[in-house]
């Protein structure tokens, strides 16, 4: 008989963990030992239940599914990581295979390709959702530096640029100019449209 697959599944949205939980579960070979709700409690959770398997979703609280996989890569590197995904968007590929990620499947993949991906991480192969991969070659590179992403991120509640300045410590002068350079590499008229498009290949 073949050993079986421990898995930790995060998910802060509670009936989608649970369903997911539940369609792993009817897996004879499957095993979810660890559920949390929140990125910054994925690492002790791996740790405490010796998991083979971590799939992370992209949006959660405490850190996101891309930052806790860089964690658990760092410090627990033979566990695999499987990205999870309602987002289709090409930057948050490319920032997951950065972080160490095994797997990048969206969320309404079927459960049997979920599952096979689980066992194919474990053998050593990378499986990524096809239409992302192309999406993600027709996109190229995040043209962002990561000063830029991180002024625009602090940005993103309408923080004027003395409130930039004063949290960021830079110069007025110096979120200006990231600001700007950040509006032309989008080719988009303000920072609010900046924001928006960053969000949405990905890149913030």
């Amino acid at each position: 008989m073949s050993r079986t697959i421990k898995v930790l599944l995060a998910e802060d949205q509670s009936m989608v963990r649970e369903a997911l939980a539940a369609l792993l579960g009817l897996e004879e070979d499957i095993e979810v030992v660890a559920q949390v709700a929140r990125g910054d409690e994925v690492l002790d959770a791996a740790r405490e239940h010796a998991v083979d398997v971590a799939l992370l979703d992209i949006e959660m609280p405490g850190a996101t599914g891309i930052e806790a996989a860089a964690r658990l890569h760092a410090d627990l590197p033979d566990v695999k990581l499987v990205i999870l995904t309602t987002f289709g968007r090409p930057g948050y590929l490319r920032s997951a295979m950065e972080s160490g990620a095994d797997a990048f499947l969206v969320k309404d993949a079927p459960a049997a390709q979920l599952a096979e991906a689980i066992r194919k991480v474990l053998t050593g192969e990378r499986v990524i959702d096809p239409t992302l991969a192309a999406a993600a070659l027709a996109e190229g590179a995040n043209p962002l530096t990561d000063r830029e992403r991180e002024v625009l991120r602090a940005a993103a509640d309408g923080s004027t640029n003395a409130e930039l300045a004063a949290s960021l410590h830079l110069s007025q002068g110096t979120v200006r100019n990231y600001l700007s350079t950040a509006i032309q590499k989008l080719a988009v008229r303000n920072r609010a449209e900046a924001v928006r498009a960053a969000r949405e290949k990905g890149w913030l």
